[in-house]
This record gives structure tokens, C-alpha cells and sequence, in this order.
């Protein structure tokens, strides 16, 4: 049974919204880049756990969204329960994404990592901090549920971001921002959005705690429309090979600030257009997956082209070829690194471990009114949600959502072309997404029939 009932809400539609600070109180290896002995000198602005309770009728979901870089499912079934011993809502029914900044602690062991001597493992004293601020934030919304109305825009952003490895390539600068409005006084409850882009200004050279650009478009927010202690929750979207790489003037504080005050701004003008519902409903539904494993190539021929990623990064470099480009090929280098040591591990029972840890796969969807947001694990392209918005534009996909696939999920391109993100994946693409993207259109085409089962069996 919950420690707290919860404020008299019965027959009414109640929204609630708080946020905890996650920040570390002392030095942490802040993971995102390889080969970076990146330990945090301080702290530019807060790593939160910001999470929004909802209920209507029996139906009861939250939303938590946290500044790292990722949550494992352990660390997500932990955090699920807790909230779920404090308040009753079922755990299924519990959406946990990570916004996915590099200027965060280390909390997980990594497989395709673990040649990388730079890189520790997780603090667990701070891991078990990090869970505990998850509970507190989900605990905090539960008990601060109010009569509500939601209302959502959609708005396009520029400047943000592109396809990182083509600037014309495929994107989605569409951003949906939802809103909860309180029914008794019209104050706002909390926002939340999703926006399909890395949060990955900072770079190796930065050593202050940040969330990245998001955290400066919720500063924007806060400061011209909200007021200082307005939750927002920011969700990472399909972003897999979108990146800021080729807009950014500099890889500075300053450079995300001026990114994050261009999503501000976005987010500004979409609360200006929001339209609300007051008699909005809640519809929830997932299915658990088993995703195919990626077939890893020899030993010796990962070795091989690992070689080639070098010499041709050192042939770029010595050209004086753009920064763009260069990085590009920097992070193929590191793919095909990443390969080497999965390759080992695949040798060695490593491996199976590894996806043992990740699986099933979780497909979540939380429907509210006429909009869903749709849950993915892993680092997804964004073709894939794209596939998905075409047939259902009121579906939003959120990823990182309830635990992590230690890597990416990429196009056929992709692997053909042994991109990073295709070098250091544990799962099979296009096959593993194409799943996530059959098993949600298969979701949202019978999503009229919501599921209050927190037991949904596995789906092979």
C-alpha cells in the first residue's frame, strides 16, 4: 500500500509534477567520450529527476525524465518499484527516460567500453542516490495531484541540430510540448517535451556537471513564462544520428546556452498556442520484446577495419579536412574499436551476459487524449520514428525510455557503411528496430482498448 493516499481527487482528472536534484555532491567521471580522463570540477547547472503523476478514472501513469546519460533496466525496475510501493501506481504503468547529457556521472559498466582503461565504473554510493531521487521525484508528483486540463502544440525548431552524418539527411524538428494546466486557478502544473536531438554541445574538454542544452531551454522557459520551480520534463526523442555537430559555432557553455534558449523559445511559442482539454483520458499499453543479436565479425577482421578507421582519421586530420568531418571520422574510429572489444566479448561469453542484462526490450505507450507518447530503450535513427509519426502524428516516440541496449539502433545504410553507431551496437539493426517500429504501429492500432495489466507476457 502507498505511504500516502495522495490528496481527495476521486472521479476527477488530476495531473501532478515535481523534481528532485540528482547532482552529485562530489567528484564524478563525467561518460559520454572515450579515451578522456573526465573527471567533474564542478557544477554549471543541476542534474534533475522531474517526473509528472496522472490520473483518470482507475487509470493512473507518471513520467520521470532524468538529466543522464543512461538507466539500466535494473536501475529502472528499482526505481519503478519504489515508486510504486509509495503510491500504488502499478509499475508498468511508470515511463522512465534518461535525457542522455555527456556532462553526468558514469553509472553502468558498459561492455563496448571495457577496453577503454580511462573510463571507471559506477559510484554505486551515487547510483543508489541517483534511484533514490527517481522515487522521490515520482513520490513528490503522486502527492501533489490536482484537478487538471492538458493541452499540447506542436512546433518546429531550426538551429538545434541535423542528421549528424548528413545535414540534409533525414530529421525531425518537429517538438511536441504538453502541458498540464491546473482546473482550479489556471496555474501551470508542469510541462513536458520531446525533442529528437543529442544533447551533446559539451564536449571532452568540459568538466562541469550540465545537462547540456536542455537544461538551458528550461532555464529559458522558467525565467520568461514559468517561474523558477515549474517542473519540465525533457524527453530525448529518436536521435540516434542527430547531432548538433554541424551548427555549433563552439563547443562551450555559451554555445549551449544558445542553442537551449532556441528550444526556450520554441517551447515558449507552443504554450502560447496550446488549446486544452479538460475532459482528457488515459490510455496504456506495452509489450515486451526479445530483439535479435548483432553477428560480429571475426576477430581478425575487426582488427582490420579498425586499422583502416585509422589511417584514414589520420589522413583526414594531416588534409585539413572541416572539424565536421573530422569528428565523423573520429567517432567511426571509436565504433570500430568498440567492434574489437565486442568482438572479444563474443569470444569470451561476455557478450551473452551483456544481453542477457538488456532484454526483453520494452515498448511502452502512454496515450493522453488524442496524443501518445511511445517508449523505446536505446539510441534509435530517427527513420524509424519517423515511419511511425507518417501513419500516426499524434504519436510521439521517447527513447533511453525504461533502460538501456548498451547502444545503438541504426538504418541498413547504417551497417553497410559501418557507421559508428551501427560499430558499437549489442542488437541486430534494421532488424531490431523494425520490431519496435511493427510492435508499435501493432500497439497504437488497438490502443483504443487500454491495458491496465502490469503482467503483459513476453512477445518472441
Amino acid at each position: 500500500m502507498p505511504d500516502n493516499p495522495g490528496p481527495s481527487t476521486q472521479g476527477q482528472r488530476c495531473v501532478g509534477a515535481a523534481q528532485r536534484d540528482v547532482t552529485p555532491t562530489d567528484s564524478q567521471f563525467l561518460f559520454g567520450y572515450p579515451h578522456v580522463p573526465r573527471m567533474s570540477t564542478g557544477v554549471h547547472d543541476p542534474l534533475l529527476a522531474a517526473a509528472m503523476y496522472l490520473k483518470e478514472g482507475e487509470q493512473e501513469a507518471m513520467f520521470v525524465a532524468v538529466d543522464i546519460i543512461w538507466l539500466t533496466k535494473n536501475q529502472v525496475a528499482k526505481a519503478r518499484h519504489g515508486i510504486s510501493e509509495a503510491t500504488g501506481i502499478p509499475a508498468a504503468h511508470i515511463m522512465i527516460s534518461a535525457t542522455h547529457t555527456h556532462s553526468g556521472p558514469v553509472i553502468a559498466n558498459l561492455l563496448s567500453a571495457a577496453s577503454d582503461s580511462v573510463v571507471p565504473g559506477p559510484d554505486p554510493t551515487y547510483v543508489a542516490r541517483l534511484v533514490e531521487g527517481i522515487i522521490q521525484a515520482g513520490k513528490d508528483a503522486y502527492d501533489t495531484a490536482q484537478p487538471a486540463a492538458i493541452g499540447l502544440a506542436v512546433v518546429a525548431t531550426s538551429g538545434i541540430g541535423t542528421n549528424r552524418h548528413d545535414p540534409t539527411g533525414p530529421s525531425m524538428p518537429e517538438v511536441p510540448v504538453l502541458v498540464a494546466r491546473s482546473t482550479n486557478n489556471h496555474d501551470i502544473i508542469c510541462v513536458m517535451s520531446v525533442c529528437s536531438m543529442h544533447p551533446t554541445v559539451l564536449h571532452e574538454d568540459s568538466t562541469l556537471i550540465s545537462g547540456d542544452f536542455p537544461a538551458f531551454a528550461r532555464q529559458y522557459l522558467r525565467k520568461h513564462k514559468l517561474g523558477a520551480d515549474c517542473p519540465i520534463l525533457y524527453h530525448m526523442g529518436a536521435a540516434g544520428n542527430q547531432s548538433p555537430r554541424h551548427v555549433t559555432q563552439a563547443n562551450t557553455m555559451e554555445e549551449a546556452n544558445r542553442l537551449g534558449t532556441l528550444l526556450g523559445k520554441a517551447w515558449e511559442s507552443a504554450l502560447n498556442q496550446v488549446e486544452f482539454l479538460s475532459d482528457w483520458t488515459l490510455q496504456l499499453d506495452r509489450t515486451l520484446l526479445e530483439l535479435p543479436v548483432r553477428n560480429l565479425p571475426p576477430l581478425q577482421q575487426a582488427e582490420k577495419e579498425l586499422q583502416h578507421s585509422a589511417t584514414h582519421l589520420d589522413q583526414l586530420r594531416q588534409s585539413g579536412a572541416p572539424q565536421a568531418e573530422v569528428r565523423t571520422a573520429e567517432c567511426n574510429w571509436f565504433g570500430a574499436e568498440e567492434t574489437v572489444t565486442l568482438a572479444r566479448a563474443d569470444q569470451n561469453g561476455l557478450l551473452r551476459d551483456a544481453v542477457q542484462k538488456c532484454l526483453p526490450a520494452e515498448v511502452q505507450l502512454i496515450g493522453i487524449g488524442p496524443w501518445t507518447f511511445v517508449g523505446w530503450p536505446s539510441e534509435v535513427f530517427v527513420e524509424f520514428a519517423l515511419e511511425v509519426r507518417q501513419r500516426y502524428p499524434n504519436a510521439f516516440i521517447i527513447t533511453l525510455a525504461n533502460g538501456d541496449l548498451q547502444g545503438y539502433l541504426v538504418t541498413a545504410e547504417a551497417v553497410k557503411h559501418k557507421m559508428y553507431e551501427a560499430s558499437n551496437a549489442l542488437f541486430s539493426s534494421p532488424a531490431s528496430p523494425q520490431l519496435l517500429v511493427a510492435t508499435t504501429m501493432k500497439l497504437l492500432n488497438t490502443s483504443s482498448a487500454s491495458s491496465t495489466n502490469s503482467d503483459i507476457p513476453n512477445t518472441h
